[in-house]
């Protein structure tokens, strides 16, 4: 077990922060205080040993400067010791996403850390299915009561799978992160029938349970994925029965259609798409306070108040429901949520990092399947981060840097390898695949 734990270790990496990096990604969809353990003594290992110091690599000079004005912006902050707690949020982050690398930095190392991610995430698959279909509740307890799992049963809101995470949408997005890779795994090839067909199960039960949280940025994801992990070949075919389908899905939802076309499309897509896509229940129900316009309208008035060095952190959350009447906790929209707590150039840099860093990897192509998959995932969550913020729960936070530090490995030229003593036997053959 240790030996295939071992194999293609990168040469950056020690060999134990290695081994705590592989187990640590295992454990962060099941609980974030177990993943911490592990990952935070391989970040002080790789950070220890790292022969590229933080401050000569330009790709982290935007989160230096970010972290800078952040700092300054908290002395002044309208949230007062908020600001400060809510710096946590961030500045260890981008600490994370240098001393990650290391264990990031290969071909072979980023498709090892996708495998033990999609493996640790059976446990929330699990649950979320036994949640809504044999009635199962928590709270479950771990060593004495140190870790403690909420499951509502029924889903949470009622009806939407949630599972290990406190909402169905955060559910939603760790799952949605994850799908790529899962899929990756799916269609490498020279994979056993044996193999294969747990992996399939696997990937079903994936999609079940994505598209049980009912979130509409999760469904989105399926579809968004396919053509990126499947790659060119497959875009004559699948690109055509995309666009039927998605055509069918927006004929069924879009209002002012008539009923005469509309109908009979609607009888083709499943009513819970259709019916939660055009939100008809809540139809008319609804407050414009409550709605994402709105509190994207009120950030946009913070942002040009405090442009600088913004309002402090959770600053929104004390706002909005001064201005408003009605209480959220955050502006669903990631660059509008930096600039109202720490200023327009902020969000400037990180939005731009990221943008910078999955343009860059497309324009020196994506050959590999598992690089592909990687480029999803975090395009999934560049995404996601546009309408909603799962990363305030920390498993996803953590996840989410992981991959833009791999993403920043993939700009560098290809050092391929292992470390000497390290186990010969690939990756490859462990999972059947010919090398």
């Amino acid at each position: 077990m240790i030996q295939r734990i071992d194999a293609f270790r990168p040469l950056e990496a020690s060999r134990w922060g290695w081994r705590c990096f592989q187990i640590g990604l295992f454990f962060l969809p099941s609980s974030a205080l177990l993943a911490s353990l592990l990952l935070f003594p391989s970040l002080l290992m790789s950070s220890w040993r790292s022969e590229r110091p933080f401050w000569r690599d330009p790709w982290n000079a935007p989160l230096f400067l970010a972290s800078f004005l952040m700092v300054i912006g908290c002395f002044g902050s309208y949230s007062g010791s908020l600001a400060w707690v809510g710096m946590g949020n961030w500045l260890p982050f981008f600490w994370a996403f240098w001393g990650f690398q290391p264990y990031v930095s290969s071909a072979e190392a980023r498709r090892r850390s996708a495998l033990w991610l999609v493996a640790g995430s059976f446990p929330v698959v699990l649950t979320g299915l036994g949640q809504l279909w044999w009635g199962w509740q928590g709270p479950w307890q771990v060593l004495g009561g140190l870790i403690i799992w909420f499951m509502t049963p029924g889903g949470k809101p009622e009806g939407r799978l949630s599972g290990l995470f406190d909402y169905a949408n955060i559910a939603a997005a760790w799952l949605a992160l994850v799908w790529p890779l899962a899929l990756a795994a799916l269609i490498q090839p020279g994979l056993s029938k044996l193999r294969r067909g747990v992996v399939l199960g696997l990937v079903v039960a994936f999609v079940t349970a994505l598209v049980l949280t009912e979130s509409r940025n999760g469904w989105g994801s399926l579809v968004l994925v396919l053509p990126i992990v499947l790659g060119p070949i497959s875009w004559p075919w699948l690109v055509p029965l995309l666009a039927v389908g998605l055509g069918l899905v927006i004929v069924s939802v879009v209002p002012g259609v008539p009923l005469l076309i509309q109908a009979p499309v609607r009888s083709l897509v499943p009513e819970g798409i259709w019916g939660r896509l055009s939100d008809s229940q809540h139809a008319g129900e609804r407050a414009l306070a409550s709605t994402r316009l709105s509190q994207w309208g009120v950030a946009v008035q913070l942002i040009a108040e405090r442009p600088w060095l913004g309002w402090g952190a959770a600053a929104f959350s004390v706002i909005y429901p001064l201005r408003t009447g009605k209480w959220h906790g955050h502006a669903h929209n990631l660059p509008l949520e930096l600039g109202i707590a720490h200023g327009l150039p902020v969000a400037a840099l990180v939005a731009t990092l990221v943008l910078a860093l999955l343009i860059v990897a497309l324009r020196r192509g994506l050959t590999r399947l598992f690089d592909r998959a990687w480029w999803a995932a975090v395009l999934t969550l560049m995404v996601l981060h546009g309408t909603d913020l799962p990363f305030f729960d920390s498993r996803v936070n953590i996840a989410g840097w992981i991959l833009l530090a791999g993403l920043r490995c993939l700009l560098r030229p290809s050092q391929e390898g292992c470390q000497k003593g390290c186990q010969e036997r690939s990756l490859d053959s462990e999972l059947g695949v010919d090398a």
